[in-house]
């Protein structure tokens, strides 16, 4: 099965990805995780990227999707994949359609995991960090035994600063319309499934694999 997996930071795409690629065996690749691996390996793709990202440029497309070539023809990837954070644009996204093409290969699902704006603010400002030992808590998911105070060595826990509301709440508006017209296009496409992703993780789960269960019978 091929897959895209989508939503806004905080929806729980990184806990709803490992219990896919745990339950159907495929790998979860994100864009970092990818040219990490391109560098490693020397590729001369993945000397290019990092030529680019050294310097703090955007990496190019053609340079990005060369390396999702190399990635996705790994053996690996011979039953299905998981994508994440890529494609981030129509051209990406037409791009890795004619790829797939060549492969002989087509998408099954955009997987979007959607939460409303409000809840992703309450998820992502509700963070706190022991500055001592690193230990996250969460207000409302995950409290300390006594609030503000770590469990493990008693430090008085922070919010740092990209957690703060005001940040929260831009960030989120910059990925809105990032994301937004992906969504559109694999809309138009047939591709895009949506789920509720304002409930309990298992349930979230449940109904993923409700839709994917059929691909892999």
């Amino acid at each position: 099965m091929n897959l895209i997996l989508m939503g806004l930071p905080g929806a729980g795409k990184g806990t709803q990805a490992e219990k896919i690629v745990e339950k159907y065996d495929i790998p979860h690749i994100s864009t970092g995780d990818m040219f990490r691996l391109a560098i490693k390996e020397g590729t001369s793709l993945g000397q290019e990227a990092k030529s680019y990202m050294d310097k703090g440029e955007l990496v190019p497309d053609e340079v990005t999707i060369g390396i999702v070539r190399e990635r996705l023809s790994k053996p690996d990837c011979q039953k299905g994949f998981l994508l994440d954070g890529f494609p981030r644009t129509i051209a990406q996204a037409e791009a890795l359609h004619n790829l797939l093409a060549d492969m002989e290969r087509s998408l099954d699902y955009v997987l979007h995991i959607d939460v409303p704006k409000e809840k992703l603010i309450e998820r992502l400002t509700g963070r706190r960090i022991c500055p001592t030992c690193g230990a996250t808590y969460h207000v409302v998911f995950n409290p300390p035994k006594e609030d503000g105070i770590c469990d493990n060595d008693g430090s008085a826990l922070t919010q740092r600063e990209d957690d703060q509301p005001e940040t929260v709440k831009k960030r989120l508006e910059v990925n809105v319309e990032q994301q937004q017209p992906l969504l559109d296009f694999y809309q138009d496409q047939g591709y895009l499934v949506s789920f509720e992703g304002d409930k309990d993780i298992k349930e979230v789960f449940v109904d993923i694999d409700q839709k994917l269960g059929a691909l892999a019978e």
